[in-house]
């Protein structure tokens, strides 16, 4: 059923929807007609009678056809406009005015975007901040830290909110009240995904914007998120991969940025450490090193007065010494054991003991399932 009087963005909202209506299938069918008219074109099933709707879904357009048709016989297209509408979702169709200028003019420009929050947060400038959802300490710290000192100076960062360093870096951003953060994700804007990350989901609606090509109620499934990786690409006007293995996401939004021309750059890491192949790799290829936000402001052109905290002498406690400042130095930027540190450092085993918990309590190392790391930022005050 339909009502009458709806707006295209309600047939738009409805036709995101339907079975396997991925962005490409869903570009296809609205560059063909006005949504209201493609809505009766699927539910009549006479949507692949279009040569260009059919290519986009091979390999068996009937069916295709015959699924969109009956699904859409279901589906109430007031009562999907509705629900949107009192979830405070706007929905966009591309060229509309809440739609993301950015984005407007990109070659894989979503056909629809559902919108939640401060919709003129892509006006500014801004940066993505991608990397693994397994990450490290040292990756977390400084997507916080990159997070914190980008929004700082004014700049936007863009990322998935997924675990890990999409995390870290809208933390980091958050923490700076100024810029509002931006986060592409791979679900309807109802579903929360990490659920471990409501919280930030509710922050980042409230003080930046939520953007998503998937309707109320959509699942997180696998195919959404490499696609959800070239609009993170095509927001930002710089890509800084923090950490990541060869494999990913992250090289789907790095390939993604390349094909656009958007400067990618990548954080050093340990030779050593999987969590730092891809950045180091890119490095390797000629990519720019991002040691702090100060070399990444310098790649958008921007002057800022605004000191990273990876450049001051904001943690003005003197240095451990004695035992602790040879752990911390056996330590070094990589995880290891507690075995490790005490081979290393050829202390025994209590005096390793109580040089870690000292270490630990000032906010110099973390420790985590048997596996000890330095804190890129060490905090004031104690134990995080």
């Amino acid at each position: 059923m339909s009502g009458g009087g709806l707006p295209p963005e309600a047939y738009g909202a409805a036709l995101s929807t339907l079975p396997g209506m991925g962005p490409a299938r869903l570009a296809a069918v609205l560059a063909r007609w006005r949504p209201e008219q493609a809505w009766d074109r699927v539910r009549a099933n006479r949507a692949v009678a279009d040569p260009g709707v059919a290519v986009a879904c091979r390999p068996h357009p009937s069916e295709v056809a015959t699924a969109w048709a009956r699904a859409a016989a279901a589906v109430d297209v007031a009562a999907v406009w509705a629900a949107h509408r009192q979830a405070g979702i706007t929905v966009a169709l591309c060229g509309s005015a809440p739609y993301p200028a950015p984005l407007a003019g990109d070659h894989e420009a979503p056909a629809v975007l559902f919108l939640k929050g401060d919709e003129q947060a892509v006006e500014g400038r801004r940066v993505a901040v991608v990397g693994t959802r397994r990450c490290t300490r040292y990756g977390a710290d400084v997507a916080r830290q990159l997070g914190r000192d980008l929004a700082a100076a004014g700049v936007s960062v863009v990322s998935g909110l997924a675990l890990g360093v999409d995390g870290a870096a809208h933390e980091g951003a958050l923490a700076a009240r100024a810029a509002p953060p931006v986060a592409v994700v791979g679900s309807g804007l109802d579903v929360v995904y990490p659920r471990r990350h409501a919280r930030l989901w509710a922050a980042v609606a409230g003080s930046g914007l939520l953007v998503s090509e998937a309707p109320l109620g959509a699942r997180p499934e696998p195919w959404r998120f490499p696609v959800r990786n070239r609009v993170i690409a095509a927001l930002a006007e710089v890509v800084v991969v923090v950490e990541s293995p060869p494999r990913g996401g992250s090289l789907h939004t790095v390939d993604a940025a390349v094909a656009r021309d958007r400067p990618v750059t990548a954080v050093p890491g340990s030779v050593r450490s999987p969590a730092s192949e891809l950045p180091n790799a890119l490095l390797a290829e000629g990519c720019s090193p991002a040691r702090d936000a100060l070399d990444v402001l310098t790649l958008l052109g921007i002057s800022s007065t605004v000191p990273p905290t990876g450049r001051d002498d904001h943690d003005r406690r003197p240095p451990p010494d004695g035992d602790a400042k040879a752990v911390l130095d056996a330590l070094g930027w990589e995880p290891a054991t507690f075995d490790d540190l005490v081979t290393r450092t050829g202390l025994g085993p209590g005096a390793a003991s109580l040089a870690l918990a000292r270490l630990e309590e000032q906010g110099w190392v973390v420790g985590e399932r048997g596996w000890w790391e330095r804190a890129a930022c060490p905090s004031p005050g104690g134990r995080r």
